[in-house]
C-alpha cells in the first residue's frame, strides 16, 4: 500500500477494527501505538518493541497485518495523522476522547461532543461505499428485512426499522431473542437480515444471523471490528469507525455510528424506489401520525 493513497485516520481506524483480531504481543504494540500515535511516529522500531516488551519481528508483524509493508510506513501514517488531529483542533490540545480522573465537567463535556462527532465522521469517510450499494440493492427489492440487536444495537435496529417501514418495506426489528430465532427460521431467499453488533460477539445476534444465513436470507452485519465472529457469517459488511474510550465502554459513539451507517442504508433504499412512491409514503406516514400532535406545537420533526 502505498502510504500517499492513506485516506486520512485510516491506519487507526483499521487498528482499533483488527485489534480483536491481533495476536497478544501484537496487540501490546497496537495499544501503544492508538495510546500516543505523534509518539510512536518518533520512536525507532527497538524502542517501541522494548516498550511493549516484545521483539522486533513482532512489530514487523503486526504493521504487515495492518496492510503495512513495514515500521517507516507505519511510522509515516501516524505522523500524518497526528497532524491532521493537530489541524482539525486548529491549533490547539487536540482532544482523545478519553476521561481522566479530575477532568472538569466543562472539558468532559468536549470530549464527549469530540469523540462523537468523530464517530460519526470517520464512519462517513471510511464506509465502504461499494459494500453499501451491494446491501441497497438487496433490501431495496426485498419480500421482508428482519433485524437483530441487544441492548443499545436493539434501538439502532429499532430505528432502521422504523424508518424502512416508512417508505412501506415489510420489516421487523426483534429485541426478543426467542422472537428472533422464531422469525430467521422463517426466511427465504430473497429476504435479508441484518445483524447489529459493535463488537461483532454478541450471541444472540449471531445465532439468529447465522440461523437465517442457513434459511437462504442474505445476511449484513453492522460492527466495529472486522474481521470478528459476525463477519464471518454476513455476505455484506458495512463498518464502523470508534474510538472506545476505557471509561466509556458502549458509550454514544458506537451508536452515533451505527445510526451514520443505517442513516446512509435507508436514503440508499429510498432512492432505490420511485421518488414519487417514496414522497408519498412519507407524507402519508406523517400525515397519520400528525392528528396525534399538540396544536401550536412547533414544526413537526
Amino acid at each position: 500500500m502505498d502510504p500517499g493513497n492513506d485516506h486520512s485516520g485510516g491506519i487507526l481506524v483499521r487498528l482499533r477494527g483488527a485489534l480483536p483480531s491481533l495476536r497478544p504481543a501484537e496487540q501490546r504494540v497496537a495499544r501503544a501505538v492508538l495510546a500516543d500515535p505523534q509518539g510512536v511516529a518518533d520512536r525507532s522500531i527497538g524502542m517501541l518493541a522494548r516498550e511493549c516488551g516484545t521483539s522486533e519481528t513482532t512489530v514487523l508483524r503486526f504493521c504487515r497485518a495492518l496492510g503495512l509493508r513495514g515500521y517507516p510506513e507505519l511510522r509515516f501514517a501516524l505522523a500524518r495523522e497526528a497532524t491532521l488531529e493537530a489541524s482539525r483542533a486548529g491549533g490547539a490540545r487536540p482532544l482523545d476522547g478519553d476521561i481522566n480522573a479530575g477532568d472538569p465537567l466543562e472539558e468532559i463535556v468536549a470530549k464527549i461532543g469530540y469523540s462523537d462527532s468523530r464517530a460519526a465522521a470517520e464512519t462517513a469517510e471510511h464506509l465502504d461505499v461499494a459494500a453499501l450499494e451491494r446491501a441497497v440493492e438487496v433490501i431495496a427489492p426485498a419480500r421482508r428485512v428482519d433485524l437483530y440487536g441487544a441492548g443499545a444495537s436493539g434501538y439502532v435496529a429499532a430505528d432502521l426499522h422504523q424508518k424502512l417501514h416508512r417508505i412501506g418495506l415489510v420489516a421487523f426489528a426483534w429485541p426478543d431473542f426467542h422472537s428472533a430465532l422464531t422469525s430467521a427460521a422463517l426466511l427465504r431467499e430473497g429476504d435479508v437480515a441484518i445483524g447489529i453488533s459493535h463488537t461483532g460477539t454478541t450471541v444472540d445476534v449471531l445465532e439468529a444471523l447465522r440461523l437465517a444465513a442457513d434459511h437462504g436470507a442474505t445476511t449484513i452485519a453492522i460492527t466495529n471490528f472486522h474481521p470478528s465472529p459476525i463477519t464471518e457469517l454476513a455476505d455484506i459488511v458495512l463498518k464502523t469507525a470508534v474510538r472506545e474510550a476505557p471509561f466509556r465502554p458502549g458509550a454514544m459513539g458506537s451508536r452515533i455510528a451505527q445510526l451514520t451507517v443505517v442513516d446512509c442504508l435507508f436514503v440508499g433504499v429510498a432512492a432505490q424506489r420511485t421518488y414519487d412512491e417514496t414522497l408519498t409514503a412519507l407524507e402519508d406516514t406523517f400525515r397519520a401520525i400528525s392528528g396525534r400532535r399538540r396544536r401550536g406545537a412547533g414544526p413537526r420533526s
